[in-house]
């Protein structure tokens, strides 16, 4: 795998990061040997670099997988909002994860400079680890060009992990063009980049190959966090990214791999609008949740472009 300087911090990640939330409840819902066989399987790969989070609840998975070793990098995320959360955060990450510090911790979702303001005692606990050592590198993931806007705009911030991909899925507050001006500014700034959604949640996966060509051509990128519930996943993507020749046989397995629309009710703010987009009528509300009927779902993922809080995915 390619390894770059995320910005200018002293981390060298692979040029892909694996993303953990398709392991988690959340998503896939892996046990705790299945997903360690597929962790271990991207490290052997080349992979140095995983991204999980507080809200995915499987840091017991990067434990088993790699406490002892210290040549992988971890990043976390919370939504802490005050020194209290982010203390309760921290600690439970680094317990959690068996590690006397962690290499990168980003404040999870941060929408604009007025976010960042109500989170800023948070932001001074975290930045105060850092002088410590605790944390290795600070910043922030967003769906907001106003969210990497903001965090151009601090010295404090080392890293963003930004959404961005082909079709520009998830990007909340304006158009793939205009992300793309924002995370170039904050890449000549110095800032670490490592993107997120280059599959726009699973909606691109037909189209895998185009998709990742376009994310691994943007060289205001260091790191492209893809997530994989799969060994066939790892292999092709790592595979895309190492510059390989793509194994025909995985190639095949992953085109004709089962897949689903999935709602994640916690997020979604029930406004109707990808009931409304579905010409299939296959987005119905039950028990005041947004269900799928998936005989009638075509996975067209016309519904997900309706959606703001990306709580659509094809899984």
């Amino acid at each position: 795998m390619i390894l770059n300087c995320l910005g200018k911090t002293d981390l060298k990640v692979s040029n892909v990061c694996f993303g953990t939330l398709t392991l988690s409840p959340l998503q896939k819902n892996l046990n705790l040997d299945e997903s360690v066989y597929l962790l271990e399987k991207a490290y052997d790969l080349g992979i140095n670099f995983f991204d999980t989070a507080e809200l995915y609840d499987n840091y017991s998975f990067l434990k088993k997988a790699f406490s002892k070793n210290n040549d992988v990098i971890i990043a976390s995320k919370s939504y802490s909002y005050d020194e209290k959360s982010a203390k309760f955060s921290l600690n439970k990450a680094l317990y959690e994860l068996d590690k006397d510090y962690i290499d990168i911790f980003l404040l999870h979702e941060q929408e604009s400079e007025l976010t960042l303001k109500g989170h800023r005692e948070a932001i001074d606990f975290f930045l105060k680890k850092k002088q410590e050592g605790i944390i290795k590198a600070f910043g922030i993931s967003t769906h907001h060009i106003k969210g990497v806007k903001a965090a151009n705009n601090l010295d404090e911030i080392d890293v963003i992990h930004p959404i961005i991909n082909l079709s520009g899925i998830g990007i909340v507050d304006g158009s793939l063009d205009e992300m793309l001006i924002a995370i170039k500014s904050a890449k000549s700034k110095g800032k670490g980049i490592y993107s997120m959604k280059p599959l726009g949640g699973g909606h691109l996966i037909d189209n895998r190959k185009k998709a990742l060509d376009y994310v691994m051509g943007l060289n205001c990128i260091d790191s492209v966090a893809i997530g994989m519930q799969s060994e066939q996943e790892i292999i092709y993507n790592t595979s895309i990214f190492s510059g390989n020749k793509i194994d025909k046989q995985i190639e095949d397995k992953l085109k004709k791999q089962k897949r689903k629309l999935h709602i994640h009710n916690d997020w979604c703010v029930m406004c109707g609008k990808c009931i409304a987009r579905c010409d299939q009528s296959a987005l119905y509300i039950k028990n005041n949740e947004v269900c799928v009927d998936h005989e009638k779902c075509v996975l067209c993922s016309y519904c997900s472009k309706e959606c703001s809080e990306l709580a659509i995915k094809i899984i």
